[in-house]
């Protein structure tokens, strides 16, 4: 409670002072670009700050097959605030860039984006230094403001989404070729861990533009990322539930691999933007290394997944950049108001599959389909409807139909 007084109380001494000397002295201009923004005269200092808001509901159902293995669903449909988070972020004296990004979900405040950086170092780029995403998956750099289902695939269970450490990125030749890499505590996602003692983590990846030509709305995004984390436990688990997170239910599931020395994680990743049509996917392989130089002893898991988009009012997918993925969707015109517009409108289809068998690990094998429909109402309002068809090989079929409502500011 004491850090959401902190941090509210923060916004408005923000907002007050610049108010207070935009009066006096007209040092800083103060405007809403989907998201409030303030920056000097002399754009030296910029700011923003704001948050996000995310509410689900969701129906379960699974077939008897699932009911004898899993047990019968004790719930079959639920309701929750997905996400809510304030931030605040910017860039002082030009090339020293921070954010402070908190979620307040399940009743508790939890760090997300939390770093401090410096801008324009020459060869390196930038250093962002504190809690971070890793730099792998491009699914997972998207920020969930922006990702196009409810859920990310089954993709993203195989390491958390953000550690604690150090960061380098860069863009070369125009922004048509970049580079990140990053040494991380294998916190476990957590930035404010006290021990962090669980090993550690260096994350990789490159990717290249073959294709971007803006006037056309066309782009061709190719990536390759590489992970390597050494668990100081020396243990690993992957889990999955339904791409639903108000599914209790996880139906594969790896249990607690013991006596592990490495785990090596190595990612593919493209993306087609042709107009309104996109096409995303990624193939994910996860090596876990339980012996030295002995493939007898190494489990082998994989997962991925296809998806495809269509903007049916005209809309295209916004590319943001390499470390950051997509950007905002804004309508062509807006849903109501003095155009009297309808705002924008996707459709879209993936297909994603987790495989957690290796040797004597008999984790399971489940595949998703997931249909959705996607409308902005402006740049900053989304209402979300996706209908998941899950299927745990050699077990049985669950379904699951959610609709989420969401803005940001």
């Amino acid at each position: 409670m004491r850090i959401k007084i902190m941090f509210l109380a923060l916004f408005f001494f923000t907002f007050l002072t610049v108010t207070s000397q935009e009066k006096k002295e007209n040092p800083f201009s103060f405007k809403w670009d989907n998201g409030f923004k303030v920056e000097s005269a002399d754009k030296n200092f910029k700011f923003s700050f704001g948050g996000r808001i995310m509410a689900d509901h969701a129906f379960f159902s699974q077939d008897a097959g699932l009911d004898d293995a899993f047990g019968q669903l004790l719930v079959k449909n639920g309701t929750e605030i997905r996400r809510a988070r304030l931030f605040i972020a910017g860039t002082v004296y030009t090339n020293v860039d921070f954010k402070l990004d908190l979620g307040f979900e399940g009743g508790e405040v939890g760090f997300k984006d939390v770093y401090l950086g410096i801008k324009n170092i020459p060869i390196v780029g930038n250093i962002r230094i504190g809690n971070v995403k890793e730099p792998i998956r491009l699914e997972m750099l998207t920020s969930s403001k922006y990702i196009t289902f409810l859920e990310r695939s089954l993709h993203s269970d195989y390491s958390p989404t953000r550690n604690n450490g150090l960061l380098l990125f860069n863009d070369f030749l125009k922004k048509r070729l970049s580079a990140q890499a990053g040494l991380f505590r294998n916190a476990g996602g957590n930035a404010n861990d006290l021990s962090a003692n669980d090993g550690y983590v260096f994350t990789s990846r490159i990717t290249g533009l073959a294709i971007d030509d803006k006037e056309k709305k066309q782009l061709l995004h190719l990536g390759l990322g590489y992970s390597f984390r050494k668990p100081e436990t020396e243990e690993y688990r992957v889990s999955s539930r339904p791409e639903a997170h108000l599914s209790g239910k996880k139906y594969i599931n790896t249990g607690i691999i013991e006596d592990v020395n490495s785990v090596n994680m190595v990612n593919f990743e493209t993306a087609l933007v042709k107009g309104p049509f996109l096409l995303q996917a990624e193939y994910l392989m996860t090596d876990v290394n339980t012996g030295i130089g002995n493939s007898e002893n190494t489990y082998n898991f994989s997962s991925y997944y296809g998806q495809v988009s269509y903007f049916l009012t005209g809309e295209s997918k916004k590319y943001k950049s390499s470390y950051s993925g997509f950007n905002r969707v804004k309508p062509n015109k807006n849903f109501g108001g003095k155009n009297k517009g309808s705002g924008a409108w996707e459709v879209a289809l993936r297909y994603s599959n987790s495989d957690l068998n290796s040797k004597d690990v008999f984790g399971g094998e489940q595949t998703d389909v997931t249909l959705g429909l996607n409308w902005y109402l402006n740049p900053v309002t989304r209402i979300m409807v996706n209908h998941v068809w899950e299927k745990v090989k050699n077990f049985g079929n669950a379904k699951t139909f959610q609709v989420r409502f969401q803005i940001d500011f």
